[in-house]
């Protein structure tokens, strides 16, 4: 596999499976353990006060869930394919900056159009602050596509996933 093939699959990969944890995240951390709100719960049509607003809700969340394990799918084969090759190495530090940039866009991308465009619903339903919370959520996104960002561009690389200099390099030659 040429270097630049490999390195757009590391990139697809670690964005992919960022996108993936963050969905996950989301969805059990703040769905199903929190409660602080479900796929449309914010919808009027679709109250979690009712069976059937739960039910819809529900499968919402389901749906969602689906999506993110199919992001973090495609993001396992990528970067299996280039674990695969000789030479499949790459940079721990500039790997862990694209799961968080895919991390980060999730939150980002999702705040805007579920909590803000669309309305679907807010990080906390409950609350008295809303927007307040929901800005908290785009800020936390935001910071992680910049730091995710900061990692990926200064990650001590021959080129732009080659060998890292450290001991921190993953190798499927070296066996780490």
């Amino acid at each position: 596999m040429n270097p630049t093939t490999r390195a757009k699959r590391i990139t697809a990969a670690g964005i992919l499976l960022g996108l993936g944890v963050g969905g996950f995240f989301d969805g059990i951390v703040f769905h199903q353990i929190l409660q602080w709100h479900h796929m449309v719960s914010h919808v009027d049509d679709y109250p979690t006060t009712t069976v059937a607003g739960l039910e819809a809700n529900t499968l919402g969340d389901g749906l969602f869930h689906a999506v993110t394990w199919i992001a973090t799918l495609a993001g396992v084969w990528l970067l299996w394919t280039v674990l695969a090759e000789p030479d499949g190495t790459w940079s721990t530090r500039g790997f862990v900056g694209l799961l968080l940039m895919g991390w980060g866009g999730f939150n980002v991308v999702e705040g805007l159009i579920d909590h803000h465009l669309l309305e679907l619903h807010h990080v906390r339903e409950n609350s008295d602050h809303q927007l307040a919370w929901d800005l908290a959520f785009l800020a936390w996104g935001a910071a992680m596509l910049i730091g995710g960002w900061y990692l990926r561009r200064t990650a001590p690389t021959d080129d732009a996933f080659g060998p890292d200099t450290g001991d921190r390099a993953m190798s499927r030659r070296s066996g780490t």
